[in-house]
């Protein structure tokens, strides 16, 4: 079986399961957050039970809309609030990013069952779990039995020979990756990540890949347990986990196979994931704002990698950059190595945890006709603020070089050259 069939088939008593079959499946963790999460808790209470399956694998994290942008956002997240304390539920409020704060906080783990009312739940995928958005209604019926309903998805291998070239990342692999096979080139499947440069990829790269899987359709995306795996969770794991391996006769749908020695940075144009150029090819695009964080590249290697080329210049007078760290460690760590003092030298706004920007809800709307190059996962029609607007997303490397330039840049432009004056 593939690392998927084997999790599936352990979470629902099997000795063997195959791609097609539906199955009730015993789910480790229960999410929704301040958007999905009201939808979830009004269908529970149409079901009629008094209490959550497991208070201890509920969680509600509220992210969206936080700190609360008006009135309508207080009174969603007030109802989140007050159904946790009844409940007794794990609940953040203006904490983090519900895929950044999860893992750091050690509740998901390798082995494990997620499904969360989230698109992007899929990100867990990145520690050897099983991870998937569902709908607010289904998420409502697991909270009542801890059991979901779903179908076996088929298994994808993606394999990345090599060793990745300077300022080339996790975002460009699974950039050029969904460009190549297009957003529904994976649709219900699990996109299985491997090969030596996975190995090679940090866990936060490997976050990145797994958190845009979906924007290929997929099911979920998976990597296999390594050390640094094992390394990641050694002092955060909230719970007892249980590591699986893909068998080496596992049967898959399809194979695809990359040299990442010759993929340059991407980035993807207007107005799909999969629109993607390498950035030699992307010409200069003048911008009116720059976003770096969201759950894809608001962790604190991606902070790093802004501030590497950052230092010691300044944003360009004609745009804004955003800065947005995933979680309130991520901002804490980011501050103790001096990397929120660099921000705000360069003249970059920085943010609290919020996924605001990313779908449009605020800090960092777009108005019609500007242009926005962003760290997170979609750049769908409207998606940031106006239709009439345009989004490109990239690394945190090009859209902090970016920044300085005014336009779509390349780091090996002004890396090591003088900062930018106006």
């Amino acid at each position: 079986m593939t690392l998927a069939e084997k999790i599936l088939a352990a979470h629902a008593g099997r000795d063997k399961v195959t791609p097609g079959e539906f199955l009730n499946i015993r789910v480790d963790l229960v999410l929704a957050n301040d958007i999905t999460a009201p939808i979830a808790i009004r269908e529970f209470q149409r079901i009629g039970v008094k209490h959550v399956f497991d208070r201890r694998k509920v969680v509600l994290i509220c992210d969206h809309f936080t700190p609360s942008k008006d009135i309508l956002s207080a009174e969603q997240i007030k109802v989140v609030r007050q159904f946790a304390q009844e409940q007794g539920l794990i609940y953040f409020e203006a904490a983090g990013i519900e895929h950044v704060l999860l893992p750091e906080q050690g509740l998901v783990l390798p082995g494990d069952v997620v499904i969360g009312a989230d698109s992007h739940t899929c990100t867990y995928g990145a520690l050897g779990a099983f991870a998937t958005g569902m709908g607010s209604t289904d998420i409502a019926s697991a909270m009542a039995c801890g059991e979901i309903w779903m179908k076996v998805p088929s298994t994808i291998k993606f394999i990345y020979h090599g060793k990745l070239p300077r300022w080339v990342g996790g975002k460009d692999l699974i950039l050029y990756t969904i460009g190549n096979i297009g957003v529904d080139g994976a649709l219900y499947a699990v996109m299985e990540f491997s090969g030596e440069a996975i190995e090679a990829l940090s866990v936060d790269g490997r976050f990145t890949m797994a958190n845009m899987a979906v924007e290929a359709g997929a099911k979920a995306g998976m990597f296999a347990v390594d050390s640094q795996t094992l390394e990641y969770i050694r002092h955060r794991a909230a719970h007892s986990y249980h590591i699986y391996e893909p068998d080496d006769e596992a049967e898959y749908t399809k194979v695809f196979e990359y040299d990442v020695s010759e993929i340059e940075p991407q980035v993807a144009l207007p107005h799909l994931p999969s629109n993607t150029k390498p950035i030699s090819q992307v010409g200069k695009i003048e911008l009116d704002q720059v976003v770096i964080g969201s759950c894809t590249n608001g962790r604190l290697e991606d902070l790093r990698l802004a501030a590497e080329v950052l230092k010691g210049r300044q944003v360009h007078p004609r745009l804004r950059c955003i800065i947005i760290p995933g979680s309130q460690q991520v901002y804490l760590e980011a501050l103790r190595e001096g990397l929120i003092e660099i921000f705000i030298e360069a003249r970059a706004v920085v943010s609290p945890p919020t996924c605001g920007p990313c779908l449009g809800g605020h800090m960092g709307v777009l108005a019609s006709g500007e242009r926005c190059l962003s760290t997170t996962n979609r750049n769908f029609l409207g998606r940031m603020g106006s239709p009439k607007s345009e989004v490109y997303l990239a690394n945190p490397a090009i859209a902090a070089v970016s920044a300085v330039l005014g336009r779509i840049g390349n780091p090996e432009e002004i890396v090591g050259a003088k900062q930018f004056r106006k």
